[in-house]
């Protein structure tokens, strides 16, 4: 009797020997309208590292007020700063070229194959996960886009991706991006993008903002390295800047509900700055990878208002960034180190 007729053969259609690599950002509304911000509201705000408060605590005020209040507020702001052309928000547009590009970039390995996905909303990082395994990818690079880490932010990436795991019976081998906040790239593309914009302005900012999102300042104290992160990226930017320390502030941005969060607050810097009688700033927010509600709508728009209306004369917003030049060496040159020993 012939034994390898009753061998199980592999599939012809199942891939093998591709290397993923998986961009994620934080996630985006599918539209402006009140279902789609509640479906991406609900998706973020009962993720446990977001708000950490017991279930019993929070869901009767998440369920009973701010789902039933806050999509129509958060929505009129989506639909001030969305992507008209293609209808969908700047962070979804960016965050797909990001990944294009990504691909560009990496073209002469054709084993790796590059996708993108989003930690709430739509495409979720469980599809993606699904797809490049089936593309045939055996090993796969995680990549929260975030440079420095927050258990609320680049956490929660890799807990869906982990996640998603469990469910698998043939699991891919899983790398995680650590974060950069001090990578030399990422703080000389942060210096070419202010001495770029600063050159292209007829007016010198007195004081540079590094707005970052805040975090709960209760997170800080459980041990959450990212206040410490933000500031070595600032540190660092200023000396690259050669800038006295006064010129380049660090402010926390985004609170959300009663307790104390990471301070000095970027509204009321703002705010104070130009009651004490300055006149001209500039806002960067280093910490976003990618233009999006937060730092068009909430800086670009809101700061900005803020400062002017309280005596300030001129305001500019530094876009983050994006999928520009200096934006695509800066995730190229950490994608490359942590692929190494796969390609």
């Amino acid at each position: 009797m012939n034994d390898t007729a009753s061998r199980p053969t592999a599939h012809p259609l199942v891939r093998h020997g591709k290397v993923g690599v998986l961009l994620v950002n934080l996630g985006t509304p599918d539209g402006t309208d009140y279902t789609s911000m509640r479906r991406y509201l609900k998706e973020f705000l009962t993720d446990t590292r977001v708000i950490e408060w017991p279930k019993i605590a929070w869901y009767p005020i998440l369920f009973g007020i701010v789902l039933n209040t806050r999509p129509g507020k958060v929505g009129k702001a989506y639909e001030s700063i969305w992507n008209n052309d293609l209808n969908e928000s700047f962070l979804r547009t960016y965050t797909r070229n990001q990944s294009e590009k990504m691909a560009a970039a990496l073209s002469g390995h054709p084993q790796v194959v590059v996708d993108w996905a989003m930690r709430y909303g739509q495409p979720s990082i469980a599809s993606r996960l699904a797809h490049l395994q089936k593309e045939g990818c055996e090993r796969i690079l995680v990549f929260p886009l975030y440079p420095q880490y927050a258990a609320a932010t680049t956490a929660t990436v890799n807990d869906k991706a982990f996640e998603t795991l469990l469910k698998m019976r043939w699991q891919p081998a899983l790398r995680t991006v650590p974060p950069y906040h001090d990578d030399p790239a990422y703080i000389e593309a942060l210096a070419v993008s202010i001495e770029k914009h600063f050159a292209g302005l007829d007016w010198e900012p007195e004081r540079l903002l590094t707005s970052f999102h805040g975090i709960p300042k209760n997170y800080f104290e459980k041990g959450d390295p990212y206040y410490c992160q933000c500031q070595k990226t600032a540190r660092l930017l200023r000396e690259r800047l050669g800038w006295p320390e006064e010129r380049l502030v660090v402010t926390f941005q985004s609170r959300f509900g009663p307790e104390e969060w990471l301070q000095p607050y970027t509204d009321k810097t703002v705010e104070k700055l130009a009651k004490e009688g300055l006149r001209r700033i500039a806002v960067i927010n280093p910490g976003f990878v990618s233009d999006c509600l937060e730092t068009l709508e909430e800086i670009a728009g809101e700061a900005g208002e803020i400062f002017l209306h309280n005596g300030g004369e001129k305001f500019t917003h530094i876009p983050c960034l994006n999928d520009s030049p200096e934006g695509m060496a800066v995730l190229e040159t950490v994608v490359r180190r942590e692929l190494a020993g796969w390609i």
